[in-house]
């Protein structure tokens, strides 16, 4: 049966584990020159309708790596749904691709690729989840804090904060999710994300979650395609004092951002720049995490 992964749970516990440790594995082998190429003669389709830096290189690289080959579809070469129908265009790539990559607007139209493809598809970012951030997150407190630590959002419930509130409560990390209440993480992620063993929580106060946590997570306030948005959430931010700072962080406090940051709306330059930034590891890690996550999906060992 064709495994897609359109959200983290998509994957089983015990499958999120594994991914996790092929991950790791292939990040100690690349740095002692023993890695291997389990993906020779295998190409993956990287469909992008929204434009992203990270996304696209990890993926390329990564396929490179793992003895594959990557090939890059942007908007000028798909117009999805326009040129032909999603339908189409997914019977047709699957025909040529042993995996297809997509990063999209419309979680929608993710699932319709989805339904008509014969071969993995991988959710490189919607509107309402990004998965492979999360993978990358996972690994990065795994090396760093491990599953023992506690973590604090602040700041939008956006596709990323959605695809972590999941991804904890599946490896029983406890998270507390702080917004303001017009950006809330809806019910139905709260509630997929509490049916695992983490302990996932909500609150309004950034202090309160940034205090005693080992780790405050940020992104951006205002992500792509919402910039009509900007002014009205920035001012929403900006009241409630969302932003990650050395005045809110605890001393021990580490610091997640998934990138690109908005220096001095978010987050400040001192914090980003500072040693309990894990930033720069993070960004990295999205590199390991897709090679474990194709490697798992293409059933390479």
């Amino acid at each position: 049966m064709t495994r897609h992964f359109g959200d983290v749970d998509d994957l089983s516990p015990a499958d999120l584990d594994a991914v996790l440790d092929t991950a790791a594995d292939r990040k100690v082998r690349l740095d002692r020159g023993t890695a291997r190429t389990p993906l020779s003669d295998r190409t993956l389709v990287m469909l992008f309708e929204k434009p992203s830096t990270r996304t696209r290189v990890s993926f390329e690289t990564g396929m490179t790596q793992l003895g594959g080959h990557a090939i890059f579809l942007g908007p000028d070469d798909v117009g999805l749904g326009e040129r032909e129908p999603i339908r189409d265009l997914s019977r047709s790539i699957s025909g040529y691709a042993d995996a297809v990559m997509v990063r999209l607007f419309e979680h929608a139209d993710l699932i319709e690729f989805c339904e008509h493809a014969t071969v993995p598809v991988v959710n490189g970012l919607t509107d309402r989840a990004h998965p492979c951030q999360t993978l990358a997150d996972l690994l990065t407190i795994r090396e760093h804090l491990g599953f023992d630590a506690s973590i604090a959002w602040i700041g939008d419930a956006n596709n990323v904060a959605r695809s972590l509130a999941v991804g904890c409560g599946m490896v029983g990390l406890d998270l507390t999710l702080c917004t303001p209440e017009a950006y809330a993480i809806d019910e139905e992620t709260l509630a997929r994300a509490r049916s695992f063993d983490g302990d996932v929580e909500v609150t309004g106060n950034p202090r309160e979650a940034a205090a005693g946590a080992d780790a405050v997570y940020t992104d951006a306030w205002v992500s792509m395609g919402e910039e009509s948005e900007r002014e009205e959430k920035l001012e929403a931010f900006r009241e409630g004092e969302f932003q990650v700072n050395d005045e809110l962080l605890d001393s021990g406090s580490r610091v997640l951002h998934c990138l690109p940051a908005h220096r001095g709306e978010e987050i400040t330059d001192e914090v980003i720049e500072s040693d309990r930034s894990l930033v720069w590891e993070q960004a990295e890690n999205r590199l390991h995490a897709q090679k474990g996550l194709l490697t798992f999906l293409l059933d390479a060992d």
